[in-house]
């Protein structure tokens, strides 16, 4: 099942998947706060397992509409097995619904194929964000 959950609720995974264990105040977004972001919570057997953060934030150069994923994110346990694909195309469902026209992200370049499955490009040479590693930008048009 997937449906919104609180920012709060993306903490553990965040914590774990993302950030090294880091405690919670270290997993706050700074774009958390935004408004008009929503996060998105894939739960199998009562238990979350995935997450993402869909926020309002318009790509440079690529236009009005666009909608921003940040703090992607599955337990590793149930990484590989189709869940972020689920809740990426939950969210790509509701955005078209809602008339965004396309969604993007900073993508680590470890998760640069599992984007490229789900029909992002990328729009960016690589770069280093410090701490975490490298990423591109990608993007995915929405057909409206």
């Amino acid at each position: 099942m997937i449906k919104v959950i609180t920012q709060q609720d993306t903490f553990p995974l965040r914590s774990v998947a993302l950030r090294n264990g880091a405690t919670y105040d270290k997993c706050i977004l700074p774009t958390d706060s935004v408004a008009g972001i929503f996060h998105l919570g894939l739960y199998l057997d009562g238990e979350l397992i995935c997450i993402g953060t869909f926020l309002p934030e318009d790509y440079p150069g690529k236009g009005e509409g666009g909608i921003r994923l940040r703090g992607m994110a599955t337990e590793p346990d149930f990484a590989g097995k189709g869940f972020g694909a689920q809740l990426v195309n939950f969210a790509v469902n509701k955005l078209q619904e809602e008339h965004a026209n396309y969604i993007w992200c900073n993508a680590r370049a470890a998760a640069v194929g599992f984007y490229k499955k789900l029909g992002f490009e990328i729009v960016s040479a690589e770069f280093d964000i410090p701490g975490i590693g490298a990423h591109f930008n990608m993007l995915l048009l929405l057909n409206n």
